[in-house]
């Protein structure tokens, strides 16, 4: 009996062959490699730091390995998305799209320009003539590169996205620098490649445009690789997973979850060969040192010598750097959090109506509730966190705390709040004063912040590096209530992961917004949606709101 074994990946679309990369004399990834084959889908996943973006880079050609080659397929067609999406003017969101697919938007700009000289009342007929022949030409090939259907298909994509199609046709430069980066990400699905990079794809997307791009991407019928900090959205998508860490490329197939638990069988397996291999190191070393200045075991010395010489020494695997969080002991605090009584939030705008932000709303937060704020991007969530903690006054109605309640709040705007010429540990002592250097540095060092990284200044610091300075001294204070807008935004999976443990353990109150499924679900026990100037309360967990969700029939 014998078998045949068949290959039933597709072709090769990437390879990467012993690539080194050397980053400020330090090895960030030594002699990694990698294939990509058509149509799989690959999570890429390791620490912030581990070198994912420069991975990326490589693939791209906008860095180069210090050693070993990165190829591409000949026929490969490779579209890249990142967060840097460059400079946007001059175009309307649909024609920006549109010039993403690079030969259709080269049509496009013919005919139009041919549309231009036919309009003009004086051109002469052999002209005319000239132009509607070419035209002619130009339109049979737009058609059968699919230009018409392409535009259809880039309003499905913007609206998909979040764009209304009442926006479509306004300036690029109009949009605020979150939505630039949907209208980039429009151009990149737009092309339909053979493989598509994304760095972080979700980031900024409310609940309702993840659930469409991760529907999207299922459907592709190309290749991925993709890197993200949402648990979900990867396991959603992914059928491999390539974890980049501590200098190596290693491969695991499944998803995420799958990941995580292979991932700890290989931890077991490593130490059990590691302590395997000491033991028997151990024995062998006595032996030499017993007889080594015997003459009559100088063989069995050499060679021993020789073999200790020649074993590959089995390294322990180290774990990735965490965080680990301690919270200090809470006030008890009242029954009665906050109480709301008819408010309303209204945004005053010149020479438009006002916008009703949401109006009408009472409700009161208990004491140990873990409300969950949830709403497509721009209906007023991180407002309504303001208004709770007093940022912004409410336009009508009343917010009342209770007496013992104190607040802590992280927003967006809390990362600019910073002061950029002061270093982590100058931060630390202004808001932690009555803490002593010594303790300032080990909870900087809980947050991943040691030695003469507490000397860094804000101003070089990443956006995940200013989210751990300043969860590191919100965490450190005893509110017993807490108001968290987009905590996880900058946090890679472990990090998350290490701060919904805190949460978990923290005794107070919590109110939070956010768009990652994973975090939902395991904390909130209260879910308050806001939408079309309302708030609705929905007194059960995520779960419980989604499946309320259904049965109204209405969409995320």
């Amino acid at each position: 009996m014998f078998f045949i074994v068949v290959d039933i990946r597709g072709k090769i679309m990437l390879t990467l062959s012993g690539i080194s990369k050397i980053i400020s004399g330090e090895p960030l990834i030594s002699n990694g490699s990698l294939q990509v084959y058509a149509g799989e889908k690959v999570g890429l996943v390791g620490p912030n730091g581990a070198g994912k973006t420069t991975l990326f880079r490589l693939v791209t050609g906008e860095d180069q390995p210090d050693s070993g080659s990165v190829a591409l397929q000949n026929d490969t067609r490779m579209a890249y998305f990142s967060q840097k999406v460059g400079e946007m003017r001059g175009r309307s969101a649909l024609a920006e799209v549109l010039a993403g697919h690079e030969k259709v938007h080269v049509l496009a700009e013919r005919l139009a320009s041919y549309e231009d000289q036919l309009s003009d009342p004086n051109i002469d007929p052999d002209t005319m003539q000239t132009v509607l022949e070419k035209m002619g030409d130009d339109q049979t090939l737009f058609e059968k590169m699919g230009g018409f259907a392409l535009e259809s298909a880039a309003e499905t994509i913007l609206t998909g996205l979040g764009i209304e199609p009442s926006d479509h046709h306004k300036p690029v430069e109009h949009f605020s620098s979150g939505w630039k980066m949907r209208i980039a990400l429009a151009k990149v699905l737009i092309v339909e490649p053979d493989l598509i990079l994304m760095d972080e794809p979700t980031n900024y997307l409310d609940m309702e445009t993840i659930l469409w791009l991760e529907s999207w991407l299922k459907s592709f019928k190309g290749a991925i690789l993709l890197t993200t900090h949402d648990r979900d959205f990867m396991n959603g998508i992914v059928n491999r997973i390539v974890e980049v860490a501590r200098g190596s490329i290693t491969s695991f197939s499944g998803n995420y979850d799958f990941y995580e638990k292979e991932k700890a069988v290989r931890r077991v397996q490593n130490e059990s060969e590691f302590n395997r291999q000491q033991s028997m190191l151990k024995k062998e070393e006595a032996f030499i040192a017993r007889f080594k200045a015997r003459a009559s075991h100088a063989a069995q010395v050499q060679s021993r010598v020789k073999m200790i010489d020649k074993i590959d020494k089995v390294e322990l695997i180290s774990d990735d750097a965490q965080m680990r969080i301690a919270l200090p002991s809470l006030p008890r605090g009242g029954n009665d959090v906050i109480a709301m009584q008819s408010i309303e939030k209204v945004w005053p705008r010149e020479n438009l109506s006002p916008k009703v932000v949401f109006s009408g709303l009472s409700a009161t937060v208990h004491r140990h509730d873990r409300i969950a704020v949830v709403g497509m991007n721009g209906a007023g969530k991180s407002t309504f966190l303001k208004v709770l903690c007093g940022q912004t006054a409410p336009t009508a109605g009343s917010v009342a705390v209770g007496p013992t309640i104190s607040i802590g709040y992280f927003g967006q705007s809390s990362l600019e709040e910073l002061d950029p010429s002061a270093t982590i540990f100058e931060i630390l002592q202004q808001k932690l004063p009555r803490t002593n250097d010594a303790s300032l540095r080990n909870l900087l060092a809980a947050f991943l912040f040691s030695g003469d990284d507490v000397f860094k200044k804000i101003s070089v610091l990443s956006g995940g590096e200013k989210t751990r300075v300043i969860l590191s001294y919100l965490l450190s204070i005893p509110f017993n209530c807490i108001l968290l807008d987009e905590p996880t935004n900058h946090l890679d999976i472990g990090s998350r992961e290490v701060l919904l443990e805190a949460l978990l353990r923290y005794e107070g109150t919590l109110m939070f917004v956010s768009h990652d499924r994973f975090f939902l679900r395991a904390i909130a026990n209260r879910v308050f949606e806001v939408d079309k100037g309302s708030i609705t309360s929905y007194d059960g967990d995520y779960r419980f709101y989604l499946s309320e969700k259904l049965r109204l029939g209405r969409s995320l």
